[in-house]
């Protein structure tokens, strides 16, 4: 597969982040941030204890003996607390995640299975299990401190910092925890998810940069020379790390273009990497520059929103649930994506070095392919509901409105929902109301 036509030059993306890729993968996962927060607490406990050993062994310095019995006797107080706390934590973490997983479960049977993934990069729900088992641990690590040695000339060790920062552990726990259950129940409702996901596709969009489809300044590239295959797992395509690979091509002196588009599935063999110009970089270069995962993420897919709102669209539609306004809430949010992207140039987006030399031509979706996506299936499903089809006419005419040279996929779509409401509802009447676009539907 050589270079087919022009690809467009485009401005305005931003340099991308040398970490990226990274970022965005520890953000899928949900053990990174309460690994690294045990790892703090520990940190902070040595800290703290620390703290307790200097300040016993000035006031015995000073001779502060009674300074000094006061404080073990307020220790002594709060190691019931503490012992309490220490017990409790975990069947109290173990309580609450239960049931957190069972309104998850709920949630990706109403919707779709993909609002699990949502739950996975809350930040509320990794900060909570974070604090919770950070105030586990720590707990447990400040009931270490405690000293037998009732003598004040003798002991060493009295917690008072530590029991404090105990305190200030569960109280930040009890607020996350009703932040928490704010959240979960939030998950559970279709505004806040679909919501989500719009603000998901919306934030990718403003940080990666589009191509430019149909564009006639665009640079053609030199001939293939070579191609580099995928050598790991089966797997959808994540993401690609920009920053390496463009420096890699830099110093090979070439253009690698990005063969799949973000989301294809590509077995072991399948050609990811097309050089152009040159020779082919070693293979030890290219190493973890193609991300492949089993499910597809926000990082760099342009298409995963529409494809997430359209399942909750269509399972809103079938007849198990027949869920109309689902499918209308859903709407409204593939409208205002595409009007996001409408006067957006796409098609294939060239990443440049600092010299502004292309290094680096990535395939994305074209209008209509977002379109399809976005439109065809809730536009078959929606045939024998009025309200979804006076909406969905109403979101056509608007993005109609807001363009002129991308029409052509737009006024198919309405035609072929015009003529299916044709042949699907006998009655004129009822015809005409469900051909009446109406943004709300039926309001």
């Amino acid at each position: 597969m050589g270079n087919e036509g022009h690809i467009a030059h485009i401005s305005g993306p931003r340099r991308p982040r040398a970490l990226s890729p990274l970022r965005e993968h520890l953000r899928d996962t949900f053990w990174f941030a309460p690994s690294a927060g045990l790892v703090c607490v520990v940190l902070l406990w040595w800290a703290a204890s620390t703290l307790d050993l200097e300040i016993v062994a000035l006031l015995q310095r000073e001779k502060a003996y009674a300074a000094v019995r006061e404080l073990v006797s307020i220790a002594e107080d709060t190691r019931t607390i503490v012992t309490t706390i220490s017990s409790a934590m975990m069947t109290f973490i173990g309580v609450v995640f239960s049931i957190s997983l069972v309104a998850v479960q709920m949630a990706s049977g109403q919707l779709t299975p993909r609002v699990v993934r949502i739950f996975i990069r809350s930040r509320i729900s990794k900060s909570t299990l974070t604090v919770f088992l950070a105030t586990f641990l720590f707990s447990l690590l400040v009931l270490t401190s405690y000293e037998s040695e009732t003598d004040v000339r003798q002991v060493t060790s009295v917690p008072v910092v530590q029991s404090l920062l105990t305190m200030v552990l569960v109280g930040l726990s009890l607020v996350l925890f009703i932040a928490y259950v704010s959240a979960t129940l939030r998950l559970m409702q279709v505004g806040p998810v679909v919501d989500r996901i719009t603000r998901e596709t919306l934030r990718m969009l403003a940080r990666q940069g589009t191509g430019g489809e149909g564009a006639e300044d665009g640079a053609s590239l030199a001939p293939e020379t070579g191609r580099v295959a995928h050598a790991g797992r089966a797997g959808v395509v994540l993401d690609v790390h920009v920053a390496r690979l463009v420096r890699v091509a830099r110093r090979q002196g070439v253009v690698l273009r990005l063969i799949p588009r973000i989301g294809d599935f590509v077995l072991p063999g399948t050609p990811v990497l097309a050089v152009h110009g040159g020779t082919t970089p070693p293979r030890w270069a290219l190493r973890r520059t193609v991300s492949v995962g089993v499910e597809r993420t926000f990082h760099q897919d342009l298409g995963l929103g529409l494809r997430q709102l359209s399942d909750i669209a269509l399972r809103a539609l079938s007849p198990a649930v027949n869920d109309p306004t689902t499918a209308v809430q859903c709407l409204d949010r593939i409208v205002q994506i595409l009007a996001a992207v409408v006067r957006r140039p796409l098609g294939a987006v060239q990443h440049r070095d600092r010299r502004g030399a292309v290094r680096l031509v990535q395939n994305v979706p074209g209008w209509a392919d977002l379109v399809d996506l976005g439109l065809t299936e809730v536009r078959a499903a929606a045939v024998h509901s009025p309200q979804v089809t006076r909406r969905l006419l109403a979101g056509i005419d608007d993005l109609l409105l807001a363009l002129e040279p991308r029409r052509e996929p737009l006024v198919r779509h309405r035609t072929l929902l015009l003529q299916a409401v044709e042949r699907a509802v006998p009655a004129a009447p009822d015809r005409r109301f469900a051909s009446s676009p109406d943004r709300q539907g039926i309001g």
